[in-house]
């Protein structure tokens, strides 16, 4: 499995987890209602969450296999503070289910024990994007097939010996179902949950095409937004805004479809997009299409647009990029993933980037695309059918889509 984390990232991400930044808002500590329903430990049985009820995760709790947790539309959860053992989080185990039907109107709501949010409410009023790391997050595991050196893998933070970790199959099922999640809105996760790993918002390992991901946002997540290891699941209409690490990262051949996706950098923000490639024999690629990436020119931080590695392959298309640093590039970072590029496995159509904003720096499309190989020469026939400059977009996202997020509550959405 992939090394995710910079080291020297990990204090400085730990410490911002448990404490505000000078210039954010310090979250106000609530006092659980005593009406919160909590919930700790294995589900092993079905059982439907309510919107008339706030649920409270304390630690690790299991959706266990062949068992199905029904969320209602409207239902709020909240997980509780601590890290390492004690992160709270949930945890779909392979061959249990997730059904969260969310609405529009009435979305369902993960956020941190001390969001003031309350029954009947789509957001709070005491935090923001920028409290981050809170609690834990969403894993959702299934045995959809994945690259990696060996058929099974354990998912990041897990303890070894605990089953409900595992991902992938030696008898792999591309059809395979872990529910549906739909209108579900993910807020302050991310915490330390062990082993030097943060949590992502929501963690996808092995997950098959057989579950239905769609209208999903993760605001302010410590680490990435959104994780796919390997499967294929295809996810629609998802939004990633003011994350600490890459918005989408995506590992282990996974080999579905991100489509209508929507990306708002915040200040602690890294890569719009973090693509790793397969870890064993199993070759597949990813499609995402139709994007709209919003970096966070001013705040002095040297991101990238994107980054592919390890032999990265996938196919990214009508996606309209703005507001990025002077220093912001599209890299291939390795040989074998410039090779693949030239090969034809690692492709780009109808991008735009908008660089109006800029007065130096990474301005052109020769400047932006850059090949660390050793041969350094992948891009050399790039043009203006891959990818071109522009100072306003013809593709991107369907913005529309997005009108029920907590994002566009909170202003994020303005200049898409």
């Amino acid at each position: 499995m992939k090394t995710i984390k910079k080291v020297f990232l990990f204090s400085l991400m730990a410490a911002f987890a448990l404490t505000s930044c000078d210039d954010d808002p310090e979250p106000a500590k609530v006092n659980p209602p005593s009406a919160n329903i909590i919930k700790s430990g294995l589900i092993s049985a079905d059982e439907t969450w309510t919107a008339n009820n706030v649920y409270e995760l304390a630690g690790r709790v299991v959706v266990d296999s062949a068992v199905t947790l029904t969320i209602d539309a409207g239902t709020i959860i909240k997980g509780r503070e601590g890290q390492q053992s004690l992160a709270s989080a949930l945890i779909i185990a392979r061959g249990g289910k997730i059904m969260a039907n969310g609405t529009a109107a009435a979305p369902i709501v993960f956020t941190s024990i001390l969001d003031n949010i309350t029954v009947g409410q789509t957001a709070g009023t005491n935090l923001s994007s920028t409290n981050r790391g809170l609690w834990g997050g969403i894993i959702i595991n299934g045995r959809a097939q994945i690259s990696a050196d060996s058929d099974v893998q354990q998912i990041e933070g897990i303890p070894a010996d605990d089953a409900y970790g595992r991902y992938g199959s030696t008898t792999p099922d591309n059809n395979d179902n872990s529910g549906v999640f739909t209108y579900v809105s993910i807020r302050h996760a991310g915490t330390t949950f062990g082993g030097g790993n943060d949590l992502n918002g929501l963690t996808l390992g092995g997950v098959g095409a057989g579950t239905t991901i769609n209208n999903v946002e993760v605001v302010g997540n410590l680490d990435d937004g959104i994780e796919p290891f390997g499967g294929n699941v295809n996810l629609t209409n998802v939004l990633v805004w003011d994350q600490g690490d890459d918005a989408f990262d995506i590992d282990q051949a996974y080999s579905g479809t991100f489509d209508n996706i929507v990306y708002i950098a915040g200040p602690e923000s890294d890569h719009g997009m973090e693509i790793d490639g397969p870890e064993g024999a199993y070759r597949a690629g990813f499609t995402i299409r139709n994007g709209s990436m919003k970096g966070a020119f001013g705040t002095s931080k040297n991101r990238e647009y994107a980054d592919f590695r390890d032999g990265a392959q996938g196919t990214v298309e009508n996606v309209y990029w703005f507001n990025f640093e002077e220093s912001s590039d599209v890299e291939l970072d390795d040989d074998d993933s410039s090779d693949n590029y030239k090969a034809g496995d690692i492709v780009f159509t109808n991008w735009e980037i908008n660089t109006s904003h800029l007065s130096s720096g990474n301005m052109t499309i020769a400047d932006i695309f850059a090949d660390k190989s050793t041969a350094g020469d992948a891009f050399n026939s790039l043009g203006a059918s891959n990818a071109k400059i522009v100072t306003s977009s013809t593709v991107g996202a369907n913005i529309s889509a997005f009108s029920w997020t907590y994002a566009n509550q909170q202003g994020a959405l303005a200049g898409f």
